[in-house]
């Protein structure tokens, strides 16, 4: 017998604040956490936006880990992770006497201290390098950090697959926790925001200049971000016993990867990764009342992502936003802050919103409910969360309210 999962612990830093609650108010009102670029020298782009994360001060959060010895975004995935053990009330010695890891997602790991080690130049253009610097590299660290921070004493598991890896993650802890792997789990993500995927994403022509607007008729593409953010999952049963809050229940997961194309989403292994998901959960088309979109704002993006929708619900499309239109793309995090803001969904009774929406694009069809400008109040039983990656790398989410 498969235990249920549910979520009583959530953690958010992002460029919108630090804490879920503070997060999840600003995303309900349509508020934007983009701003100039701050964390590496602009010269020579022609867009210098970005979902930085400002006035980080990790030493305020974090109780054990020494913040000197640890990139960004371990220290983003540490602080999310310490945030969500304390959102759940669950006593922190609990945790670490238990079986009790982390599975965390990212597409670049430590991309500033990689962008430190080689971007470091002497006279006569040899590069040099910074000894401390080096441990603090492999991406393998962000999940590290979490065990580290709270002394965790099961697996520490960090994956890579790109921009769905925090719904991987989430998925994965799912499975640790319902099948008594783990007595508790922490799934999330982190990246930080670097030059050379800013630079790379602008050579793709994914880039927007200023402003992220999903599913407008004038979307020009992606904001990069950082952030870390952390759901902390344990039995149903054990969190109904310590009289746990609980968010959500995560009712299953769907995962595929198509590998068709490098960058370019494909709509057939979208609607099979959809259906995958529902059928994990137990659920159908019609019992889904939102979806929170991939939703990057690029013309490609949006246009596969609804049609691939349009295959698995028809005319019944529930309403669909994204909040990449707000913090930008978090790349390793995004699908976990969306699963943050499911949570909160289900849990204060709200539909997040799509900010920057002036026009709906018509080529995208009728019936299309991106939750314009702010959020809606509503009473959402079960949700959808996608997390879609470069290399047909696809997995979602499905999340329900626990009556």
């Amino acid at each position: 017998m498969s235990e249920r999962v549910v979520v009583t612990g959530l953690g958010a830093v992002s460029s919108l604040g630090t804490g879920a609650h503070v997060f999840a108010r600003a995303v309900r009102e349509g508020r934007s956490g983009v701003s100039p670029i701050r964390s590496f020298d602009t010269t020579g782009f022609p867009y210098t936006y970005a979902g930085e994360v400002g006035d980080f001060e990790p030493e305020r959060i974090l109780h054990r880990l020494d913040t000197g010895g640890w990139g960004r975004s371990a220290l983003f995935a540490a602080s999310a992770a310490r945030l969500a053990v304390e959102d759940s009330g669950i006593d922190p010695d609990r945790i670490s006497a238990e079986v009790t890891g982390s599975a965390m997602g990212t597409t670049f790991g430590e991309s500033a201290v990689i962008e430190a080690l080689t971007g470091q130049s002497v006279e006569g253009g040899m590069k040099a390098l910074d000894p401390a610097l080096v441990p603090q590299a492999p991406a393998g660290r962000i999940a590290a950090a979490v065990n580290a921070e709270l002394a965790l004493t099961g697996e520490a598991h960090t994956i890579a697959t790109a921009c769905s890896a925090s719904n991987y993650a989430l998925g994965y802890a799912y499975d640790m926790i319902r099948t008594g792997e783990a007595a508790f789990m922490l799934a999330g993500g982190a990246d930080s925001v670097n030059r050379w995927s800013h630079a790379g994403f602008y050579r793709l022509g994914a880039l927007a200049e200023s402003v992220c607007r999903p599913f407008d008729a004038g979307r020009t593409g992606i904001l990069t971000a950082e952030g870390g953010v952390a759901l902390f999952l344990e039995t149903l049963g054990g969190a109904v016993a310590r009289g746990a809050r609980v968010y959500a229940e995560v009712l299953g997961y769907g995962v595929n990867c198509d590998a068709k194309h490098p960058v370019a989403p494909d709509p057939t292994s979208i609607a099979a990764c959809v259906r995958a998901a529902h059928q994990d959960a137990g659920v159908r088309p019609a019992d889904i009342d939102y979806i929170c979109a991939h939703g990057t704002g690029t013309p490609t993006n949006d246009a596969t992502e609804v049609a691939a929708m349009r295959t698995v619900f028809g005319d019944a499309l529930p309403p669909i936003s994204s909040i990449k239109s707000m913090i930008g793309h978090t790349m390793g995090a995004a699908s976990g802050f969306g699963a943050l803001i499911c949570c909160m969904a289900l849990h204060e009774g709200f539909l997040p919103p799509t900010a920057n929406v002036t026009e709906p694009d018509p080529a995208l069809g009728d019936g299309l409910d991106c939750v314009p400008g702010t959020g809606r109040a509503a009473s959402p039983r079960i949700v959808q969360n996608n997390g879609f990656a470069f290399g047909g790398n696809n997995a979602i989410t499905v999340l329900g309210r626990v009556a």
